[in-house]
Protein backbone atom coordinates (compact mmCIF):
# COMPACT_ATOMS: atom_id res chain seq x y z
CA UNK A 1 0.00 0.00 0.00
CA UNK A 2 3.00 1.77 0.44
CA UNK A 3 3.52 2.41 -3.52
CA UNK A 4 2.33 5.86 -5.03
CA UNK A 5 -0.61 4.62 -7.40
CA UNK A 6 -3.71 6.48 -9.10
CA UNK A 7 -6.92 5.67 -9.02
CA UNK A 8 -8.74 6.31 -12.56
CA UNK A 9 -11.90 7.68 -10.98
CA UNK A 10 -13.24 10.28 -12.97
CA UNK A 11 -13.57 14.16 -12.29
CA UNK A 12 -15.78 14.24 -9.03
CA UNK A 13 -13.42 12.90 -5.85
CA UNK A 14 -13.45 10.25 -3.50
CA UNK A 15 -13.67 11.62 -0.09
CA UNK A 16 -12.41 9.84 2.87
CA UNK A 17 -13.67 10.65 5.97
CA UNK A 18 -12.00 9.48 8.96
CA UNK A 19 -12.60 9.00 12.77
CA UNK A 20 -9.77 10.68 14.18
CA UNK A 21 -10.61 9.80 17.62
CA UNK A 22 -8.23 9.53 20.66
CA UNK A 23 -8.38 5.43 20.87
CA UNK A 24 -5.99 3.25 19.24
CA UNK A 25 -8.72 2.59 16.12
CA UNK A 26 -9.19 6.02 15.77
CA UNK A 27 -5.27 6.96 15.27
CA UNK A 28 -5.57 4.11 12.89
CA UNK A 29 -8.35 5.11 10.75
CA UNK A 30 -6.73 8.65 10.29
CA UNK A 31 -3.38 7.47 9.81
CA UNK A 32 -4.93 4.85 7.24
CA UNK A 33 -6.61 7.99 5.30
CA UNK A 34 -3.85 9.89 5.23
CA UNK A 35 -2.03 6.89 3.49
CA UNK A 36 -5.06 6.52 0.80
CA UNK A 37 -4.41 9.98 0.23
CA UNK A 38 -0.84 9.89 -0.64
CA UNK A 39 -1.59 7.34 -2.54
CA UNK A 40 -3.76 9.15 -4.73
CA UNK A 41 -7.04 6.72 -4.11
CA UNK A 42 -8.95 9.22 -2.35
CA UNK A 43 -8.98 12.57 -0.97
CA UNK A 44 -9.26 12.54 3.28
CA UNK A 45 -11.92 15.48 3.99
CA UNK A 46 -12.85 16.88 6.80
CA UNK A 47 -15.34 15.38 9.20
CA UNK A 48 -15.32 18.43 11.56
CA UNK A 49 -16.82 20.93 8.79
CA UNK A 50 -19.70 18.62 8.04
CA UNK A 51 -20.52 18.56 11.57
CA UNK A 52 -20.83 22.09 11.21
CA UNK A 53 -22.18 22.07 8.11
CA UNK A 54 -19.43 24.64 6.31
CA UNK A 55 -21.05 25.33 3.13
CA UNK A 56 -18.17 24.95 1.20
CA UNK A 57 -16.97 21.60 2.41
CA UNK A 58 -20.71 20.28 2.32
CA UNK A 59 -20.91 21.37 -1.58
CA UNK A 60 -17.75 19.68 -2.09
CA UNK A 61 -19.25 16.26 -0.56
CA UNK A 62 -22.17 16.91 -2.18
CA UNK A 63 -20.26 16.43 -5.58
CA UNK A 64 -18.38 13.68 -4.61
CA UNK A 65 -18.36 10.43 -6.51
CA UNK A 66 -18.24 8.07 -3.34
CA UNK A 67 -17.76 8.63 0.02
CA UNK A 68 -16.15 6.63 2.24
CA UNK A 69 -16.57 6.42 6.54
CA UNK A 70 -13.69 5.01 8.49
CA UNK A 71 -14.98 4.40 11.95
CA UNK A 72 -12.66 3.28 14.37
CA UNK A 73 -14.89 1.90 16.92
CA UNK A 74 -18.28 0.30 16.84
CA UNK A 75 -20.15 3.83 17.62
CA UNK A 76 -19.68 5.15 14.20
CA UNK A 77 -19.24 8.58 14.98
CA UNK A 78 -18.05 9.56 11.23
CA UNK A 79 -20.93 7.42 9.22
CA UNK A 80 -23.28 8.82 11.75
CA UNK A 81 -21.83 12.52 11.57
CA UNK A 82 -22.39 12.01 7.65
CA UNK A 83 -25.61 10.52 7.96
CA UNK A 84 -27.23 13.20 10.01
CA UNK A 85 -25.92 16.03 7.11
CA UNK A 86 -27.85 14.39 5.00
CA UNK A 87 -25.56 11.97 3.37
CA UNK A 88 -27.31 8.83 2.96
CA UNK A 89 -25.29 6.90 -0.30
CA UNK A 90 -21.71 6.38 1.81
CA UNK A 91 -19.50 3.21 2.03
CA UNK A 92 -18.29 2.29 5.55
CA UNK A 93 -15.48 0.57 6.91
CA UNK A 94 -15.80 -0.36 10.84
CA UNK A 95 -12.36 -1.50 11.93
CA UNK A 96 -14.27 -3.90 14.55
CA UNK A 97 -15.44 -5.59 11.56
CA UNK A 98 -11.85 -6.53 10.23
CA UNK A 99 -10.86 -7.60 13.54
CA UNK A 100 -9.31 -4.48 15.03
CA UNK A 101 -11.02 -3.55 18.44
CA UNK A 102 -10.24 -0.10 20.35
CA UNK A 103 -8.04 -0.55 23.44
CA UNK A 104 -6.24 -3.87 21.59
CA UNK A 105 -5.27 -3.12 18.48
CA UNK A 106 -1.95 -0.71 18.83
CA UNK A 107 -1.25 1.93 16.22
CA UNK A 108 1.36 0.30 14.20
CA UNK A 109 1.94 0.28 9.81
CA UNK A 110 0.75 -3.29 9.91
CA UNK A 111 -2.48 -2.45 11.42
CA UNK A 112 -2.67 1.31 9.29
CA UNK A 113 -1.88 -0.86 5.69
CA UNK A 114 -4.85 -3.83 6.43
CA UNK A 115 -6.93 -0.64 7.26
CA UNK A 116 -5.91 1.00 3.86
CA UNK A 117 -5.77 -2.02 2.14
CA UNK A 118 -9.42 -2.87 2.95
CA UNK A 119 -10.27 0.83 1.91
CA UNK A 120 -9.23 0.43 -1.30
CA UNK A 121 -10.73 -2.20 -1.87
CA UNK A 122 -14.45 -0.41 -1.02
CA UNK A 123 -13.52 2.55 -3.35
CA UNK A 124 -12.92 0.01 -6.20
CA UNK A 125 -9.27 1.19 -6.55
Amino acid sequence: MRDKKECACGTAPKLIFACSGSSDVGAIADQAARQLMKAGIGKMYCLAGIGGRVAGIMATAESAAKILAIDGCPINCASKTLDLAGFKKIEHLALSDIGLQKGRSPMTPENVDKVAQKAATVLNC
